[in-house]
């Protein structure tokens, strides 16, 4: 997705990268994987909740990369204190195994990416690219798995009840069903064939009509109330 927001990079900034994880010797080579990628550069480390908070005020970075499974307070513990502030760093979990649960928690909490270790590293740079335009960059199972789940748990309401239309138009009911697939405003934009400022105009109405602010929300929402279900 292109949209452009407060966390937007200059064509010619480099992205701030935060590495978080307690393991000296990963960071250390993660942090030669990254910086030898044009546009990339590792703004700081810390090998615990408490240092990346700390690095997180002090650097202000683009991009964090967070590690779940450390000692003492667990990763997730930084997204909980992120939560109650006003840092615009955007967090990918980069793990080595993650439950669907903890997924879900990450995400609520703000998380925009989940990336396992063991992931080529061409992936990883994909992902923080794509982050940084705006996207919600998760291996496709685990969404379909989110999504599966959501719509799960959800089942005995939205059978008893009829599908509301929220005042959306035709076009915005078929941006709607284009998210829930995953795609991105480029490829909306190609779909459709009007521009991709026009799929930010809509994308705008639709977040305003249904009350979400992003796509993520916009997509479990659909799915819960049908939309992407609608003509």
């Amino acid at each position: 997705m292109t949209r452009m927001n407060e966390t937007a990079v200059e064509s010619n900034e480099k992205i701030r990268i935060l590495l978080v994880d307690d393991h000296a010797m990963f960071r250390g080579a993660l942090r030669k994987l990254i910086e030898s990628q044009p546009g990339l550069m590792v703004a700081g480390e810390a090998s615990s909740a408490r240092e990346a908070i700390e690095q997180l005020k002090l650097l202000k970075p683009h991009i964090m990369l967070l590690d779940l499974s450390m000692p003492g307070e667990p990763g997730m513990e930084v997204l909980r204190r992120m939560a109650g502030t006003r840092l615009e760093t955007r967090t990918i979990l980069l793990v080595a195994a993650i439950e669907r649960e903890q997924i879900t928690e990450a995400l609520r909490l703000g998380a925009h990416g989940v990336v396992l270790k063991d992931t080529a590293s061409q992936m990883l740079y994909k992902c923080i690219r794509a982050v940084m335009e705006g996207e919600y960059w998760i291996n496709r199972e685990h969404v379909a798995d989110l999504v599966n789940r959501m719509r799960t748990v959800s089942e005995p309401a939205r059978e008893a009840a009829r599908p509301r239309k929220f005042g959306l138009t035709l076009r915005e009911s078929e941006i709607v069903s284009a998210v829930t697939n995953g795609y991105t405003n480029r490829e909306i934009a190609e779909e459709l064939k009007i521009s991709e400022q026009t799929v930010k105009h809509h994308l705008t109405n639709i977040f305003e009509k249904v009350g979400v602010t992003n796509r993520l929300e916009l997509a479990l929402f659909a799915m819960n109330h049908r939309l992407a279900d609608q003509d």
